[in-house]
């Protein structure tokens, strides 16, 4: 299988990811809590996915320590990130978030054998670069480092151990692990209100609507594209192409705010945007064909 459809559905889920700032944020206006969200999303997915897991059960029970892992990274990834973004500063949580390809090539090249070539190292810089010229690190105060930031930092490195894995866990159905995603993600959040109740008011069954809404058709789909992409493609080329989620992110902020783009502000996206073509241009082959059943 060509890399093509892989980098394709990759740079997809990314877009979809880089604007879920738009209904976290409008959720959290309406009244939703932090907790509540994930709680809601976590569940309403793992409900839609309990089939699929009952059904595939003798195909991934073999590797169950693995898919505990998957569980674990993978619901704290979606904890830390829907939170952070709901009760923070957007681009103080990306920034930390952006974190993420750098996590990514080290797992890759530690644990899975992925190669760091001078193609993979240049757009590493040139992905890093960029987000920290989109992001205008030189201008955050980091005096106060808080629970908002330890979350933001939290997500992205849980995210890429997840992308890892996913890939010591190719024996398993797709789905199931996606699955497992959603179902730790419920558990955690789930003990965590148990233990530390957040006595934050429910909303309105319209604003509860729409966070099922947005958990099935936005959350679901994009997670479901960006792990294949990552499956197929690798930790470290597939957290690169990921960042293309912060140009859209960004750019998305400029067009509703209607706030001029810096010229590095610019810079920074076609940087992103040249470390996204470099990575998805290779000739190689993805490293496994994962089937999305």
């Amino acid at each position: 299988m060509n890399t093509r459809i892989a980098v394709i559905v990759l740079l997809l889920s990314s877009t979809g990811f880089g604007l879920t700032w738009l209904p976290i944020k409008a959720l959290g206006d309406a009244g939703l809590n932090g907790l509540h969200l994930v709680f809601i999303i976590t569940c309403s997915v793992s409900i839609v996915l309990m089939p699929w897991l009952i059904s595939q059960r003798k195909q991934w029970l073999p590797i169950l320590p693995y898919m505990l892992l998957v569980a674990l990274f993978g619901g704290t990834t979606l904890l830390a990130f829907q939170v952070a973004i709901l009760h923070g500063d957007v681009i103080r949580v990306m920034i930390l978030f952006y974190m993420l390809p750098i996590w990514s090539v080290l797992g890759g090249c530690l644990l899975l054998g992925e190669v760091l070539d001078r193609r993979r190292l240049a757009t590493l810089l040139l992905c890093m670069g960029g987000a920290f010229l989109i992001l205008e690190v030189w201008n955050v105060s980091w005096t106060s480092f808080g629970w908002i930031d330890a979350l933001a930092l939290l997500s992205g490195f849980a995210l890429a151990a997840t992308s890892i894995a996913f890939r010591f866990t190719l024996d398993a159905p797709f789905t199931s692990k996606i699955g497992f995603m959603f179902v730790g993600g419920f558990f955690i959040v789930s003990a965590i209100l148990l233990l530390y109740p957040t006595g934050a008011a429910i909303p309105n069954a319209s604003v509860l609507g729409g966070a099922v809404a947005y958990s099935l058709a936005w959350i679901l789909v994009v997670s479901f594209g960006s792990m294949w992409g990552v499956t197929c493609l690798g930790a470290g080329r597939g957290s690169v192409l990921i960042v293309v989620e912060l140009v859209v992110a960004v750019l998305s902020v400029i067009i509703i705010t209607q706030v001029g783009l810096k010229l590095y502000e610019a810079v920074g996206c076609v940087m992103v945007v040249m470390a996204a073509i470099l990575e998805g241009t290779r000739d190689d082959e993805v490293i496994a064909f994962v089937s999305p059943q």
